[in-house]
């Protein structure tokens, strides 16, 4: 006879499991501790199997016998129960892992070498505040643009414009991580780049990352003039501004300390600045030094010495090689934050190293030398990566292993 719930809750423990039959191959099987699950039975290729449902009275009869007729209905299509049900558990539990929240703590996780306890602490909050709410719990791999955007449009809703860009900028740099690690495919935040409603600000034209292969490639292909080329090297390295550069004396610089310090008559923002040298910066100046050694300047002009070069020198050199109108000289800088921020340095340290201007008197002068260290190693590791970019067997800074 088929069970009812009076019959269920009446079933009493005994010394060993037994099964009460509903019927249809669905049984009710009690256990000495007074537990009650159900199970189905059944036949494949000619061999017994049993497949767990559920604990009544969590499960209820009505229930049961739903995913009992279900199993049915897979057995007569000629599927097993029991491996079709483990694996739309194993699915289960590998969309939860997947998950945007979850790849984000364990993209956190891999960065905390490299990041101050602060802004590790900020880059989770901001995470948890404004991106987890809408799309913590969405696999990673089914993000799409308009879900993203949705999200980063709270936060500008908010006035919060530079926090909406520092948030995208997160969301694009979890996902990239999910795409090295084999999570996802492609990269829905990046096209959201310019989505966000922005301060007014002069922008130059500058190389995507993915450009710069071709660049170096272009770069090595065309005639320039030894110090030309060791100039746009150099700019690219320190993403100062060019005419910064154009101007660098060589009393500048520090070879002992690794360091360039600008004098804050030469700075945009008329306050002194410090650029940390990585190795492939203090190699092109060993380089330059037989051929302007003798000039104050690091980059005199080619008729008057005792004049920098041109401010249009690099410009030209850029148009020659195919990008008037397409990147600039300037654009080095851009793409340096661009590339950096991806790659999840510290927002602060970046806007320190670009010598961007402090609208808070307090923390500006509290920001002069700060992040040096951190500098430094942000650096090295952008020269690194640009090495690479040049097809160079140059492997980036592992932080993890270096701290």
């Amino acid at each position: 006879m088929a069970l009812t719930d009076l019959a269920i809750r009446q079933a009493k423990p005994q010394d060993k499991p037994y099964q009460i039959a509903d019927g249809e191959a669905l049984y009710l099987e009690v256990t000495p501790s007074g537990g009650k699950r159900w199970l189905f039975r059944f036949r494949f290729n000619g061999k017994p199997g049993k497949m767990a449902l559920g604990k009544y009275p969590v499960m209820s009869l009505a229930e049961a016998r739903e995913k009992a007729a279900e199993a049915r209905k897979l057995l007569a299509a000629g599927g097993n129960p029991s491996l079709a049900k483990k694996a739309a558990k194993d699915a289960a539990k590998e969309a939860c892992s997947n998950a945007f929240e979850n790849v984000a703590r364990e993209w956190h996780d891999k960065q905390l070498a490299r990041w101050t306890p602060h802004h590790a602490r900020r880059v989770l909050e901001s995470l948890e505040n404004d991106a987890f709410p809408d799309l913590g719990k969405l696999p990673i791999s089914k993000l799409e643009a308009k879900q993203i955007l949705a999200t980063i449009r709270k936060v500008e809703k908010r006035g919060a414009v530079e926090t909406a860009g520092r948030v995208l900028q997160r969301i694009s740099s979890v996902i990239r991580y999910a795409i090295q690690t084999g999570r996802a495919e492609h990269n829905p935040a990046i096209n959201l780049t310019g989505a966000i409603t922005a301060n007014k600000v002069e922008h130059r034209p500058a190389l995507p990352r993915g450009e710069l292969p071709e660049f170096f490639t272009r770069l090595q292909a065309e005639p320039l003039y030894a110090p030309t080329r060791i100039a746009m090297h150099l700019l690219i390295l320190t993403f100062v501004r060019p005419g910064e550069l154009r101007a660098a004396r060589w009393e500048e610089f520090d070879f002992e300390r690794q360091e360039w310090r600008i004098p804050e008559e030469r700075m945009k923002m008329r306050s002194p600045h410090i650029v940390p040298l990585s190795a492939q910066a203090l190699a092109l100046l060993e380089e330059l030094k037989p051929l302007t050694g003798r000039s104050a300047l690091l980059f005199p002009a080619m008729t008057d010495h005792s004049k920098c070069m041109s401010e249009n020198t690099l410009g030209y050199a850029m148009g020659r090689m195919g990008y008037k109108g397409k990147a600039t000289p300037h654009g080095f800088r851009a793409l340096a934050s661009t590339v950096l921020n991806e790659e999840g340095f510290d927002p602060d340290v970046i806007e320190r190293q670009l010598a961007h201007a402090e609208r808070n008197k307090v923390r500006a002068a509290y920001h002069r030398a700060e992040y040096l260290h951190e500098r430094r190693r942000m650096m090295q590791w952008w020269a690194d990566f640009i090495a690479q970019q040049q097809g160079k067997n140059v492997v980036p800074v592992n932080f993890k292993r270096a701290s």
